[in-house]
C-alpha cells in the first residue's frame, strides 16, 4: 500500500544520522567531492585538517531512496522530508527539533536554544544569552577566537560557552576543568573570575558558620556526657 503525501514527508523521521545531528540525507562536500552525514563528520576525517563551508554545499543524498539532488528540505524523489528544521542558507537539516533551532542573520549560521533566549552582540560578533543584555564586557569579535584552554575555535562550537567576567570566552566545560585545578583567573588577562572580595566575605561567613556548628555541637556533646554521669 502506498503512503500518502503525509506519511511519506514524516517517514523515517529521528531514524537516520550520525552523532551530531539526525537527518534523513547526506551531504556532498564540495571541497573533496565525498559524501558525509554533515559537516562535522567531514572535519574529523580529513587527514590534512581542511573544513568544509556548510555555505557552498549544493547537493544532497536522501538516505531513504538514495537519489542526489540540489539542496532542498524535501526529496523530489520520494517526497520524504529530509530534516524538519531546514535552513537554505546554511544548508542544513536537523529533525531533533527539540534543540530549538535558529538562524542569526548577523552570525550567519544557525544556532540552538530558542531565540527567543538570545541577542546578537554587535561588538563581540555573536549571539549570547539574553541573561547577558547589558551585563557582561564587551571585547571586539571574542567568540571569534579559539578556546584558551583546548584550542578549539569556538564560534561555531557544538559545545557550550562561557563568557567571563573581563569579556573573554571559553568553553563551559574547559571552564570547570580550570576550576578543579584551582584556577580563578582568566588565561588570556588573568583578571579575577569572581568578584573576590565578595567571594572572601562568603568563605568568611562559610567558615564562621561552620565554627558556631562546631561549638554547637561540642556542647551538646558535653551536656550529653554529663547527663550518662548524673544517671550513675
Amino acid at each position: 500500500m502506498e503512503l500518502d503525501d503525509a506519511a511519506r514527508h514524516g517517514f523515517g523521521k529521528m531514524g537516520f544520522g550520525c552523532k551530531h545531528y539526525r537527518r534523513r540525507c547526506r551531504i556532498r562536500a564540495p571541497c573533496c567531492n565525498d559524501v558525509f552525514h554533515c559537516r562535522h563528520c567531514h572535519n574529523e576525517s580529513t587527514k590534512d585538517g581542511h573544513e568544509l563551508d556548510r555555505h557552498a554545499v549544493e547537493s544532497v543524498i536522501c538516505l531513504v531512496c538514495d537519489t542526489e539532488q540540489p539542496v532542498a528540505q524535501v526529496c523530489y524523489n520520494c517526497g520524504v522530508c529530509m530534516g524538519e528544521y531546514f535552513c537554505s542558507a546554511c544548508k542544513f537539516f536537523d529533525d531533533d527539533v527539540d534543540r530549538e533551532h535558529f538562524h542569526c542573520q548577523d552570525c550567519g549560521i544557525c544556532r540552538v536554544g530558542g531565540k527567543d533566549n538570545f541577542f546578537h552582540c554587535e561588538k563581540c560578533g555573536s549571539c549570547y544569552s539574553v541573561s547577558l543584555r547589558d551585563k557582561h564586557c564587551c571585547i571586539e569579535n571574542s567568540m571569534k577566537n579559539n578556546c584558551p584552554i583546548c584550542y578549539e575555535y569556538l564560534f561555531d562550537s557544538l559545545r557550550e560557552t562561557s563568557v567571563l567576567r573581563c569579556g573573554h570566552t571559553m568553553h563551559l566545560q574547559c571552564f570547570h576543568e580550570m576550576l578543579k585545578h584551582d584556577k580563578f583567573s582568566c588565561p588570556i588577562c588573568s583578571m579575577p573570575i569572581f568578584d573576590m572580595d565578595k567571594f572572601l566575605r562568603a568563605l568568611d561567613a562559610e567558615i564562621e558558620a561552620n565554627m558556631l556548628h562546631i561549638d554547637y555541637m561540642g556542647k551538646m556533646l558535653s551536656a550529653q556526657q554529663h547527663h550518662i554521669i548524673d544517671l550513675y
